[in-house]
């Protein structure tokens, strides 16, 4: 025989209720920035603040930085939303905002009850291997202040130096001690810094076109270059294809080059030259006195003003 046992509950079961939303002044943060930190390079977060509505309005907004930061750091006057189409629409709710050393602020204008500011932070040279955090505060008519801290973040040690134009016959010379880019009269003026020289050369049977290459290194590879007084460092060179620093670049790769990729690098058996240089190519470089490694990006290349713009990253290793 088989025994069948039914158990029924006899609980209420509790009806659904709405959640009262909350009317006080709220805050929240997110870094938006990936990658490493690096001087020169943006930190961008977006700040959200919100009340009830009806209870007040939201009167400021201000972000204070551990570390002052460079010309280019600001807040924003405008609150972002995203429309149906995945489109970001700016609404502006402020006055532009002001800095004053290490604080940045936004006054708000406009009778508001939320908002989602974007806060950009230029990385100063000051923070140069140190850390920053960030304080984020907001303040409303009724009198409430709430805060959000973020941080701290490392910044690196490395330099970045965007869009460097170099031209055959004029601006040929780079100097990666001063990160720029020198013709024949500043590069005999400054001969123990020049590391590299940009030619172009349409050579019949051979792809040689954009180079770049060692004061030193076999004249071949310096075809009709006649090199300023004084200048002639012997520059280590590794070319490379693909690695498409994100901060260099600017394109949608995910690839970072970092710190500890400038020390685990091995020039042994290093080239002095590169021929043939490509838009998305770059190449390794280390300094004849060994206090600088370098990694050169190839953003452009222009074969009728026999143009190469690069940008460049560098780590000091003495």
């Amino acid at each position: 025989m088989v025994l069948v046992i039914f158990f029924v509950s006899c609980e209420k079961e509790e009806e659904y209720a709405v959640p009262v939303a909350k009317t006080e002044l709220q805050n929240d943060c997110i870094k938006r920035t990936i990658g490493p930190n690096v001087v020169g390079i943006d930190l961008e977060f977006v700040y959200a603040i919100a009340m009830g509505y009806n209870t007040g309005k939201i009167t400021s907004a201000q972000v204070e930085a551990s570390i002052a930061g460079a010309p280019g750091t600001y807040l924003e006057n405008r609150s972002f939303y995203t429309n149906s189409s995945g489109i970001d629409i700016p609404v502006t709710i402020g006055d532009p905002s002001v800095t004053n050393g290490a604080l940045t602020q936004v006054t708000f204008t406009k009778d508001t009850v939320a908002a989602a500011l974007r806060y950009f932070y230029r990385i100063p040279e000051e923070a140069k291997g140190k850390e920053v955090t960030f304080t984020f505060s907001a303040k409303s008519s009724t009198g409430e202040t709430v805060t959000y801290k973020m941080g701290p973040y490392a910044v690196g040690k490395v330099d970045v130096k965007l869009d460097l134009v170099l031209s055959d016959n004029n601006n040929m010379y780079l100097s990666i001690a001063d990160m720029a880019v020198y013709n024949a009269t500043n590069a005999a003026a400054n001969a123990a810094k020049v590391d590299l020289v940009y030619l172009y050369r349409a050579i019949t049977g051979i792809s040689f076109l954009h180079a770049l290459a060692s004061p030193s290194t076999n004249p071949e590879y310096l075809p009709g270059v006649t090199l300023p007084a004084g200048v002639s460092n012997k520059t280590k060179f590794v070319k490379t294809y693909g690695l498409r620093d994100r901060h260099l670049a600017r394109l949608q790769y995910g690839i970072y080059i970092d710190d500890v990729d400038f020390e685990k690098i091995d020039f042994t058996g290093a080239s002095d030259y590169g021929i043939n240089m490509k838009v998305e190519s770059g190449a390794w470089i280390e300094t004849a006195d060994g206090k600088y490694r370098a990694y050169v990006f190839v953003n452009k290349v222009d074969n009728t003003k026999k143009e190469m713009t690069v940008s460049i990253k560098r780590y000091t290793m003495k």
